[in-house]
């Protein structure tokens, strides 16, 4: 099954839905939501989580992006059917506080959908460096589980801005 991710905006509101496995591959279109929200004012982020068969560092890091910011500005980020593995993923980096986890039907979207199976390919690089220091400044726990990705995506970042200069 390939993975799909469905973005709609209605309003002041963003909703996501997550289908299949969600990993780095999947995270640029996130990371764009993040970035263009960072200067926005939003009622709350709806995350499903019904259809996905789990997430890597990656993904949940821009989860914690998105709820990070949210937080900032005291909207609510509701992620809704977590099962129990999913759960523990996100417990398991200290994840929690960012998020109010909720069972049932997410309210639907009026709004246009954007749908994505694949992830972009430009950018991967940075998306894995700003998921992974995002879980670090959410969680202090997390800085032993990622110093060591942050470090090595930085040295290879550098080592190819070095080339294309």
């Amino acid at each position: 099954m390939s993975t799909e991710i469905i973005i709609s905006n209605d309003g002041d509101a963003y909703f996501i839905t997550v289908n299949g496995r969600a990993t780095f591959e999947h995270a640029s279109q996130l990371r764009n939501l993040a970035k263009s929200l960072e200067s926005v004012v939003f009622s709350r982020i709806c995350l499903d989580l019904k259809n996905c068969g789990g997430m890597d560092s990656t993904f949940m890091g821009i989860l914690a992006m998105l709820g990070l910011r949210a937080k900032k500005i005291n909207a609510p980020m509701y992620v809704y059917n977590a099962d129990e593995a999913n759960l523990a993923l996100l417990q398991g980096l200290g994840l929690r506080k960012l998020f109010e986890f909720r069972d049932g039907n997410m309210e639907q979207s009026s709004g246009k959908d954007w749908v994505s199976e694949s992830g972009e390919t430009s950018g991967r690089a940075e998306t894995v460096l700003e998921a992974h220091q995002t879980l670090m400044t959410a969680d202090e726990q997390n800085v032993k589980k990622f110093e060591k990705v942050v470090e090595l995506v930085q040295k290879d970042l550098d080592k190819l801005n070095k080339e294309k200069n």
